[in-house]
């Protein structure tokens, strides 16, 4: 069984491109289970109409529940989100709809939500969906980057609450940012000599990189 989960050092980065991408290049169904900032007249621009079309689903509105259970309309944090709306996350939900997704899906992509450390609720975090849902399913974790300046640093510091996690990413994608200081593939050698032998790739904005072998 390969399941992977797609995280990342902050939001807006390329998350879902890279999701996508991997989903195609996997053949793999993809999911998405938490989104905020969902807004019907702008679904075709939206995260879960992405992953739709790399899975060849129709991109349609009353679809998005194939790739996002808990749909937000504040582009917030999703614990914020929830509670805009009188609502809360069930975490318990949350972890067995991965694990009903994995026993039926294989490969099965899971894009995470924001960074490793944004909240879902009172106490909970991303990284505490990963370590819980690694016990069950033994994920396989990718770690996206953005190129801006200070991208190192936050790289490293996500890099390192991973392997103090034990949830060691298999590689590190750096995805070109609007705003770049030096060279998407600058960045990403750098990042990789401070990685421990974790290997980065650059992702040139609006291109594609091979990432199957990495599973």
């Amino acid at each position: 069984m390969t399941v992977v989960f797609v995280t990342s050092s902050g939001t807006e980065i390329g998350k879902t491109y890279v999701s996508a991408m991997l989903t195609r290049e996997l053949k793999a169904r993809a999911i998405k289970p938490l989104v905020s900032g969902f807004d019907e007249t702008t679904f075709p621009e939206s995260d879960p109409a992405m992953l739709l079309a790399a899975m060849d689903e129709k991109v349609a509105f009353e679809n998005a529940g194939l790739v996002s259970r808990w749909r937000f309309a504040a582009a917030l944090s999703p614990d914020m989100a929830a509670r805009r709306e009188g609502r809360a996350i069930d975490f318990d939900e949350l972890i067995g709809e991965c694990v009903d997704a994995a026993a039926r899906h294989d490969p099965l992509v899971i894009e995470g939500v924001g960074g490793l450390m944004v909240p879902l609720d009172e106490r909970r975090t991303v990284l505490d969906w990963m370590k819980v849902l690694d016990a069950r399913v033994a994920l396989a974790p990718l770690l996206v980057v953005g190129s801006y300046l200070g991208t190192i640093s936050h790289t490293l510091t996500a890099l390192a609450v991973m392997r103090v996690e034990g949830l060691l990413p298999r590689a590190i994608i750096v995805s070109e940012s609007p705003q770049s200081p030096v060279p998407v593939a600058e960045t990403a050698e750098t990042i990789a000599r401070f990685a421990g032998g974790v290997p980065a790739r650059a992702l040139p904005r609006g291109q594609a990189v091979a990432l199957a072998d990495l599973f």
